[in-house]
Order: C-alpha cells, then sequence, then structure tokens
C-alpha cells in the first residue's frame, strides 16, 4: 500500500505542516498540495462544499505529493466509510467528547476486527493500491478532534481507545467551551494552559497530536513543543493574508 507520509515524518521526528481547503475548488487544492505542504485536509465541517466533492478535491490533491486528509462533517459511520473509500489518508473528526464517541470513529475507520468498516474501498483502493484491505488499518491515520472541556476531562479514556492514532486540537471551540470568545490569543485565560496539557499526555502516552493554530506565532509556539502536525491558517486565510499585505504595500 502507499505509504502514509505523516507516519514517515514521525520516525523522522518532523512536524507535518497541514493546509486546510474550506472552498470547493479542486485547482487550489492541488495548488496547495504543489506548495509543499506535507498533507491537505478537506474540511467537510466547515467548507462550503458537501460530500458529493470530495472524490474530486481528494483526486487534484492525490496529483501532488500531499497527503489526502478529511476532516468529516460528523461522527457518522456511514459518511466516514465514503470519505475513506474516497481515497483520504486520515480522518481528523469533530466533537469527540468521550471513550464512546472515540469507539464510534474508530468502528467506522478500522476494518474487522479493530472495527466495522464495511469493504468497498473504490478510489480508495486505486490510491491506495491492491494490497489496501491489508494494510489500511495500519496506514490510514485517526485523529479525533478535542474541543471542548468536556473532551479534555476524558482526554486519557479517549487516548486509551485501540485503533486511535492521536489527537487534533481545535482551540476555538474549546476557546468558547471555556466561556472564551474564539479568535483571540490561544494563551489568553488558560486556553493555552488547557492545550498544553492536552499536548502533554499525548506525547505522555506517543500518541500522534496535531493542532489547528491561527496566527505563525502560535503555530511557532506548537512547532517548539513538539507537535506531530501544525496547520498554520486555512486556505481563506492564507490568501486573504497575501492579499492584504501586496494592497498595503501598494497603497503606501
Amino acid at each position: 500500500m502507499r505509504p502514509n507520509r505523516l507516519r514517515e515524518l514521525v520516525t523522522l521526528k518532523r512536524p507535518a505542516i497541514n493546509a486546510w481547503l474550506s472552498c470547493n475548488s479542486g485547482y487550489i487544492a492541488e495548488v496547495l498540495g504543489q506548495c509543499g505542504f506535507d498533507s491537505v485536509t478537506v474540511d467537510l465541517q466547515h467548507g462550503q462544499f458537501g460530500m458529493d466533492v470530495v472524490p474530486s478535491l481528494l483526486q487534484a490533491i492525490s496529483s501532488t505529493d500531499a497527503m489526502p486528509l478529511v476532516r468529516c462533517a460528523e461522527n457518522s459511520f456511514g459518511d466516514i466509510n465514503k470519505i475513506l473509500d474516497s481515497g483520504a489518508y486520515g480522518i481528523i473528526c469533530p466533537m469527540i467528547d468521550n471513550r464512546q464517541d472515540a469507539e464510534r470513529f474508530v468502528r467506522a475507520c478500522r476494518y474487522p476486527p479493530l472495527g466495522a468498516r464495511s469493504y468497498g474501498p473504490a478510489r480508495g483502493l486505486l490510491y491506495g493500491g491492491s494490497d489496501y484491505f491489508d494494510a489500511a488499518n495500519d496506514t490510514l491515520l485517526t485523529l479525533a478532534m478535542i474541543e471542548t472541556i468536556e473532551g479534555v476531562k476524558n482526554i486519557d479514556d479517549i487516548l486509551d481507545v485501540a485503533g486511535l492514532d492521536g489527537i487534533y486540537i481545535g482551540p476555538n471551540d474549546l476557546a468558547i467551551s471555556m466561556g472564551i470568545n474564539p479568535g483571540g490569543s490561544w494563551e489568553a485565560a488558560e486556553l493555552g494552559v488547557t492545550i498544553c496539557h492536552i499536548v502533554e499526555r499525548c506525547q505522555t502516552r506517543q500518541k500522534y497530536v496535531g493542532i489547528f493554530c491561527g496566527d505563525m506565532a502560535m503555530a511557532s509556539a506548537m512547532k517548539e513543543r513538539g507537535l506531530n502536525m501544525l496547520t498554520p491558517g486555512n486556505d481563506i486565510q492564507l490568501i486573504r493574508s497575501e492579499a492584504g499585505s501586496r494592497l498595503a504595500k501598494l497603497r503606501e
């Protein structure tokens, strides 16, 4: 089966730099992959598209060296099966609050005996290779999003679930759960302490840990803490940031 570059980077002790696709554009998906990101995540939860365009977006990413990932819209057995069958090499699942949520997520991602995923890999077989069924459980990446106080309280129980590779931290919803406005300083009002606690629990158990970063200062700080995956904003943020910078220079 085609190797998962994200797992290889763990062995090399190098962080994966992950792009985040929120718009329905195969062209932008391909451009992000060509930029040199280690992975590109198709965002089905807040992205401006539905399940029907996921295969074409994954095809665009797969024309590059970047690993194709998807954040599913919800913890749905049927939807997760379809995403993996479409060729995703990893799933980020939102709103995992407890062990039961994590077990349901893993059940959808893993073939028996680790889970109950139904066989029908379709494009996954084309992208992954003829031995897809034999190697998928060890190759595809499963990341549970921790983005509520309940999820933080249950972090150890969640990490204990067999077949779960690790955690992806959602700082904005985590902030809301703590009574803090999203998009502010990640170090404000104990948010930073909570994020560092999640990271520490993952690293102590040698579990994968990634995070969405609102700005480069946060991304740099998380890199220093040794996280496995860093997402330095989404596609629209990158476009707005660069466009704003060029406009400001030309209007001086």
